[in-house]
C-alpha cells in the first residue's frame, strides 16, 4: 500500500455555507467546555458543522487516526477544538480531523461506511476503501472497535480504558464575534502550526470562484458536499451532470499499480491532491488563462448563480472530448502513448501540455491543425514511444513551473516538423529548454523480485504491440474509449453494413478526414 495513503473522513461532519449567515450576527450563549463521544449522537452532534472554508477532512493517514484514538483512550493530552456558534449551527473552526476521527470510530465509518456511501453517491474509490480497511485493521489491533467496548460497558465489564472512554471529552475553545471574526480566526490558525498547503489555501480563499467550485464538483463526480447548492436548481443540476461526465472522462478507470490494463485514465490518479492539481490547471487551460501563476483558482468574479461554473465545465469538456471519447471531433489519443511515462507513471506535464496545444487550436478555430496532426499521427506516435524516457527526463530537468510549457513546445515542434522522421534526440532536448547532454538509463535493480515499475513497463511494451491501429491514419486506437465504426466503402457509394465493409477508426478520422 502507498505510504502516503490518507483516510477520507469528510462525511463525518456536514458542511454548511457561511454565506447564509448575516455578517453582523453576534451570538451570546453559555458555552460548554468539552465534547464527549456520547455528544455525537445528541443535540451537539446534530448541530455540528464544518464551514465552507474548512479544508476537506482527508489529510490524515491511517496511522494518524489510530494515534489520535490511542491518545484519547489512554488519557493522553489532545489539543483543544475551536468552535463558533451561529444562530443555527456550531461550526468547527479548528479540530475537524480530531472530531471526525472520533466520530468515525463511534460509527465504524472510515470513508466506506453507510454515512460515507450516501455522501459520495454510493461509489467509494478503490484507494479510499483500502485506506478505510487499513484504518479499521490497525484500530482492531491497537484499540478495539468502539462497538465492542460499548457492549462490554453495557454488560458491566468496565476497566480503566472503558472508564476513560465514558468520562473523557475533548476540551473546547470558542470564537466570540461575527462571521468575519470566525473566518479570520480560521485562516490565522491555519497559517501557524501545520499550515494549509498552497492548493488548499487557494481553493478555500477563492471558494466562490468558478474554477474552485468546478474542481470540487469534478473531484467527486458531482457528489460530496454541494458547494453549488445555493444556485438555481437547473444550474446546480447542470453542474452535477457536467462534473460526472468530466470525472468519468478524465479519471476512469481507476489507476492501479502495477498496470494490468492498457485502458488508462487521461488525468491520472483520483488521489485528491494530485487530481485537484490536474483539474485546476486543466480548467485554467480550457478557459485560456495565460498568466504565469501555477494555480489560477482566482480567475473570474465570484459565481453567484452557477453560470460561471457551467462555463468553466463546458469549456473543459470541449477540450477533453477533443482528446478522447466518441464525439465527432475526437482524436482518441491513446493515454499510454500521450500521457504516461515508460514505467506507467502518469506524467502531468504531458497531459496538460497536450491540453494546451489542443485548447489553443480550439480557441483559434484552427481546423487545419487537427488535419495536420492526423496526417502525421503515426510518425508522431512513433517518436513519443521511441523517446518517452528522454522526454520524461527533459521534463524532470525543468523546474516544476516550466514543465507544462516545455512539453507543450516539444509536442508542437514534433507536430510542426516537415519531416518527423528527421527529428533527433538533440532536437527534443533543445525544444524542452534543456542545455547540454542528457544521460539516460536506470540504476540496475539487484532485487530478485520484480518491482511494480518493472511489471508496468513490461506490460505496456507488450500491450502496445497488440493494440489496434487506425486504417486511415495508422495511429494507435484507444478502443475502450474512442472507437468509430467506419464503412470502408461509403454508404453514399453503395457500401453496405456487412462485416467485410466495417473497420474501426478514430472518430475524427472517420467523420472528418475521410468525409
Amino acid at each position: 500500500m502507498a505510504k502516503n495513503i490518507t483516510v477520507n473522513l469528510d462525511a463525518m461532519i456536514e458542511r454548511s455555507d457561511f454565506a447564509t449567515i448575516k455578517e453582523n450576527v453576534k451570538m451570546a450563549y453559555e458555552s460548554i467546555n468539552s465534547i464527549a463521544l456520547k455528544d455525537f449522537s445528541g443535540l451537539i452532534g446534530a448541530t455540528l458543522r464544518k464551514p465552507d472554508f474548512q479544508r476537506e477532512t482527508n489529510h490524515w493517514t491511517p496511522q494518524q487516526v489510530v494515534s489520535l484514538l490511542e491518545c484519547f483512550v489512554n488519557g493522553d493530552l489532545i489539543p483543544g477544538v475551536i468552535l463558533w456558534k451561529s444562530p443555527s449551527y456550531i461550526f468547527v473552526i479548528d479540530g475537524g480531523h480530531r472530531l471526525s476521527a472520533l466520530k468515525a470510530w463511534v460509527e465504524d465509518d472510515y470513508g466506506d461506511g453507510p454515512k460515507s456511501l450516501v455522501y459520495f453517491g454510493g461509489t467509494i474509490p478503490k484507494d479510499q476503501k483500502k485506506a478505510a480497511d487499513r484504518t479499521r485493521s490497525l484500530i482492531q489491533e491497537n484499540i478495539g472497535s468502539y462497538k465492542h467496548i460499548e457492549t462490554k460497558i453495557q454488560q458491566g465489564q468496565i476497566d480503566e480504558k472503558s472508564s476513560v472512554i465514558v468520562s473523557r471529552g475533548l476540551p473546547l475553545q470558542w470564537v466570540n464575534g461575527d462571521v468575519d471574526k470566525a473566518e479570520n480566526s480560521f485562516f490565522k490558525i491555519n497559517t501557524q502550526g501545520t499550515p494549509l498547503d498552497d492548493i488548499e489555501e487557494s481553493l478555500l480563499r477563492n471558494r466562490r470562484k468558478p474554477i474552485a467550485i468546478a474542481s470540487r464538483a469534478v473531484i467527486r463526480a458531482g457528489f460530496g458536499h454541494k458547494y453549488w447548492s445555493k444556485f438555481l436548481v437547473e444550474n446546480a443540476k447542470k453542474i452535477e451532470e457536467l462534473s460526472k461526465i468530466l470525472h468519468e472522462t478524465l479519471f476512469d478507470p481507476e489507476l492501479s499499480s502495477p498496470i494490468k490494463t492498457i485502458d488508462l485514465p487521461l488525468g491520472g490518479s483520483k488521489g485528491i491532491r494530485a487530481a485537484l492539481t490536474v483539474l485546476i490547471e486543466f480548467f485554467s487551460i480550457a478557459c485560456e488563462i495565460n498568466t504565469p501563476k501555477p494555480f489560477k483558482v482566482a480567475y473570474d468574479i465570484d459565481d453567484n448563480d452557477g453560470n460561471g461554473t457551467i462555463k468553466v465545465l463546458t469549456s473543459a469538456l470541449k477540450v477533453a472530448q477533443r482528446m478522447t471519447g466518441n464525439e465527432k471531433g475526437s482524436l482518441g489519443l491513446h493515454p499510454a502513448i500521450y500521457f504516461y511515462g515508460p514505467n506507467g507513471t502518469h506524467i502531468i506535464p504531458m497531459f496538460l501540455g497536450t491540453s494546451r496545444v489542443i485548447s489553443k487550436a480550439i480557441a483559434d478555430n484552427n481546423k487545419d491543425f487537427f488535419v495536420k496532426f492526423t496526417n502525421k499521427r503515426a510518425k508522431i506516435e512513433e517518436i513519443l514511444i521511441r523517446d518517452k524516457e528522454l522526454i520524461a527526463t527533459v521534463l524532470q530537468k525543468n523546474g516544476s513551473q516550466r514543465r507544462i510549457r516545455a512539453y507543450e513546445n516539444i509536442f508542437k515542434e514534433i507536430i510542426d516538423a516537415e519531416n518527423p522522421e528527421s527529428i533527433t534526440q538533440e532536437n527534443i532536448v533543445d525544444w524542452g529548454g534543456v542545455s547540454g547532454r542528457i544521460i539516460l538509463g536506470t540504476i540496475k535493480d539487484t532485487s530478485i523480485d520484480f518491482s511494480d515499475d518493472v511489471k508496468s513497463t513490461v506490460f505496456i511494451i507488450n500491450a502496445l504491440k497488440r493494440e489496434q491501429t487506425c486504417p486511415i491514419c495508422n495511429g494507435f486506437i484507444d478502443v475502450t474509449k474512442s472507437a468509430s465504426y467506419d464503412h470502408i466503402q461509403r454508404k453514399q457509394d453503395g457500401g453496405g453494413g456487412s462485416c467485410d465493409n466495417c473497420q474501426i477508426t478514430h472518430p475524427f478520422c472517420n467523420q472528418s478526414i475521410k468525409n
